[in-house]
């Protein structure tokens, strides 16, 4: 129970850094786009090494898939079906079946979509996302701009238009980068309401 608060706690915290207002009850199904969120795990890790996904040390994990309309509120908690029968088919992409739990009571049951092609499609946009070279395998805290990170990734995916990157921070330390994509994962520019991080620089917590 204890985990489950705290990760209910991450997840607001981090759609609130970015986004609007939260609509619910919302109708399955009506939203504009999707804001697919990274979570950057050492840093989480930093203050939480005994959680189950710190084990294996991982970089970018998937925290979620959020449905988001264009003035950057967001459908949650929508009425739904179950969740995944088997959240641990989905522990290469998130390591943590309590997250996977409440990411599909959260913003899963949003979608439109059973719990199953829900999870095969946050999935493959997180495979989409080409993570830069600087930051696989991080041995040692490198500090950049909040542009600098976004240049990375606009080398990393020359495909993405400008400005669907944005970044997440906290304590000017990175928590996550969000990608905006159409409803078919293509990478589009962020709506003006879906702010980024507004530090001047932010530190990278290494993979350790």
């Amino acid at each position: 129970m204890k985990m489950r608060v705290l990760l209910v706690a991450l997840a607001m915290l981090l759609m609130g850094a970015g986004r609007g207002m939260a609509q619910a009850p919302a109708e399955p199904g009506k939203f504009d786009f999707y804001l697919l969120n990274l979570s950057w795990s050492p840093e989480f890790c930093a203050t939480h090494a005994g959680n189950r996904q710190c084990a294996a040390k991982p970089g970018f994990i998937l925290h979620g898939l959020w449905a988001t309309n264009l003035d950057a509120s967001y459908p949650y908690h929508c009425a739904g079906g179950p969740g995944p029968a088997n959240p641990a088919a989905y522990a290469d992409v998130t390591p943590d079946t309590s997250l996977i739990r409440h990411e599909w009571d959260a913003h899963g049951t949003c979608s439109g979509l059973g719990a199953d092609a829900f999870f095969a499609l946050a999935r493959k946009a997180l495979q989409s996302v080409a993570i830069p070279a600087e930051l696989k395998g991080l041995d040692h805290e490198i500090m950049l701009p909040p542009a600098g990170l976004r240049g990375m990734f606009a080398k990393a995916n020359p495909s993405f238009p400008a400005g669907s990157v944005i970044l997440s921070c906290g304590n000017n330390r990175l928590t996550a980068i969000e990608v905006c994509m159409t409803k078919d994962l293509k990478a589009m520019a962020c709506p003006v309401g879906i702010r980024s991080c507004r530090a001047n620089a932010v530190k990278v917590t290494p993979q350790r």
